[in-house]
């Protein structure tokens, strides 16, 4: 099993310590740590290490599942890499729809065999005949972020449905990562929901605020949830002590609070890019969650070139489309504080203008 370098961790780690503005990060800007208690007593490991079996009871009743169907990780990251390791092996062949996290395609394509099933501006939608053309026989996985990363496309009902009823019939499996599906305004019902060929990982980084927290969850049949366990095992053997304390406070009686708050703040600033967007003529898609992906300006090559020019020149840090495979886009997140924001798109703007 050989992994490629991780292109777009690469990019931010080259440029995102010298600079003044990271507008490349695809979260809503972080909760204070004050509106939390942190008291968990001695700081041993949790156990047992898939997680407080109340919170996993908690996770699993959003899903109409049980307990035993859930395992939490170290943030979302690791419950995609998890359930890869626990579902794949040499020879199986994968379905990824892109653009995506390039996680969720590298990792299968690292094991086995991944088909890329692309998706295509203006509205990015996803044709499932198109990704029941790309199924073989030995076709174990078809594999997506919803809403999308990084173009915020939310798939709906009836095309999640269709998707789970192609690879019910192939007798493989559909798996979801749904990190920004609680910034939608109202909610589809989540993919695990779908029934037992449907698995669906998250966790309360993006659409809480709470990335430091590393807390992430698998939902899927107990069968799959027992071999991510196994795997587990041999990663990071539990979550986070505090933060599963914190995430179960976020995900308990402060849920509503954050949520409003965060999906508040998310279209605020997503109005603000919106302006930007429709000033410098850009093309977009206009997204859920806190992440967009416009067009490059005029008089730039690719989005290397952009974003490699707009740091020199203004020390703000945008990921190219490069990264996810589209060289003529970036990906911008908007769900920083929105003073920040509001500079970082001053500054673009100014990119744009002194180089035209």
């Amino acid at each position: 099993m050989e992994l490629p370098p991780f292109e777009l961790e690469r990019w931010l780690d080259e440029y995102e310590p010298e600079a003044d503005l990271m507008l490349a990060e695809s979260g809503v800007r972080s909760l204070p740590v004050d509106r939390f208690d942190l008291d968990v007593g001695e700081l041993g490991y949790v156990i047992p290490t898939d997680g407080d079996p109340e919170f996993r009871a908690d996770i699993a009743e959003r899903y109409g599942r049980d307990a035993e169907e859930v395992v939490l990780t170290c943030g979302t990251q690791e419950a995609d890499y998890l359930t890869f390791m626990a579902l794949l092996d040499e020879g199986d062949h994968s379905v990824v729809i892109s653009p995506t996290y390039q996680s969720l395609a590298s990792v299968p394509d690292a094991v086995g065999d991944v088909t890329e099933v692309r998706t295509e501006p203006p509205e990015w939608e996803l044709s499932v005949d198109a990704v029941a053309d790309a199924m073989r026989p030995e076709t174990e996985l078809v594999v997506l972020t919803n809403p999308s990363n990084p173009t915020g496309k939310y798939l709906g009902p009836e095309t999640m449905a269709a998707l789970y009823d192609l690879v019910a019939e192939h007798d493989a499996y559909l798996l979801v990562d749904e990190v920004y599906r609680m910034l939608a305004e109202e909610p589809h019902a989540p993919a695990a929901a779908l029934g037992p060929r449907a698995i669906s990982t998250a966790g309360v980084s993006k659409s809480y605020g709470l990335a430091g927290a590393r807390v992430g969850w698998v939902v899927a049949d107990e069968e799959i949830a027992d071999e991510v366990r196994k795997w587990k095992d041999y990663t990071t053997i539990s979550p986070p002590l505090v933060g599963q304390h914190i995430a179960r406070q976020a995900l308990g009686e402060q849920e509503a609070d954050i949520l409003e708050a965060n999906r508040s703040h998310a279209q605020a600033n997503k109005e603000r890019v919106a302006e930007f967007v429709e000033q410098y003529d850009l093309d977009w898609f206009e997204p859920t969650g806190v992440n967009a992906f416009p067009t490059i300006p005029a008089g730039f090559e690719n989005g290397k070139e952009f974003c490699r020019t707009l740091f020199k020149e203004e020390s703000v840090v945008l990921a190219p489309g490069e990264v996810f495979g589209y060289p003529d886009r970036f990906r911008i997140g908007f769900g920083l504080h929105t003073e920040e924001l509001e500079s970082g798109l001053e500054r673009i703007g100014r990119h744009i203008e002194n180089n035209r």
